[in-house]
């Protein structure tokens, strides 16, 4: 049964703890790495990712990037490249450059579903997001649009939302916390850690799923 933590202020048990790296963790899992993140919304609504995070990304140690959208500029995608050569991104509702709608991609025994999230009505409905996984035939479904962070698990199936890498407002808020999920895909198990820039210090949460 998954770990699962929905809402945008969840932080492991344990209070703040010292930020592991993403090398740090590469070097201790020593396993290819996913990062998963967007609705970044560059230049229009951030003028770029936190320089915390930045800091995290390091070139080489990421293979895949899977994007919610809300990219906007080619030159965020060309950043993202620096980081990672398979990149999957779809569109998101403010979006100008082509992408598609929707992806799957499998990685190890998972396969992924990917959206922006703004077909999903009401935002972020368990309903609606269980419907579309349906549809996919998907066992971890990402999505954003909301601009929060939200993972759970519902009837055996994995679904995460990584929230604003910049910290976006959205048409509804504008006190969003930014954040972006890296996992780990071991087997049947995915282990996602989820970074979250709270009052200028990077919080991680584990949370684990395993598929059966």
């Amino acid at each position: 049964m998954a770990g699962g933590s929905r809402g945008g202020s969840g932080l492991a048990a344990g209070g703040p703890r010292p930020t592991p790296s993403l090398t740090l963790v590469f070097l201790l899992l020593c396993v290819e790495l996913v990062l998963v993140l967007g609705d970044l919304h560059i230049p229009h609504r951030c003028s770029g990712l936190p320089v915390k995070f930045k800091k995290l990304l390091v070139p080489g140690k990421i293979q895949h990037i899977l994007c919610t959208g809300n990219l906007c500029t080619e030159e965020t995608y060309d950043y993202l490249r620096t980081l990672a050569g398979d990149i999957h991104v779809v569109r998101g509702d403010a979006e100008s450059l082509n992408y598609p709608e929707e992806k799957v991609v499998t990685v190890g025994q998972f396969r992924i579903g990917l959206i922006h999230g703004h077909q999903v009505i009401p935002w972020g409905d368990v309903a609606s997001l269980a419907l579309l996984q349906r549809k996919l035939n998907v066992d971890i479904l990402i999505s954003g649009h909301t601009h929060r962070f939200e993972a759970f698990e519902h009837e055996n199936k994995f679904y995460i939302n990584p929230g604003s890498a910049t910290g976006a407002y959205n048409a509804l808020e504008t006190n969003i916390i930014p954040s972006f999920v890296l996992m780990d895909i071991q087997a049947s198990t995915v282990v996602a850690y989820v970074y979250q820039l709270i009052e200028d210090d990077v919080k991680v949460e584990r949370i684990e799923f395993k598929k059966y």
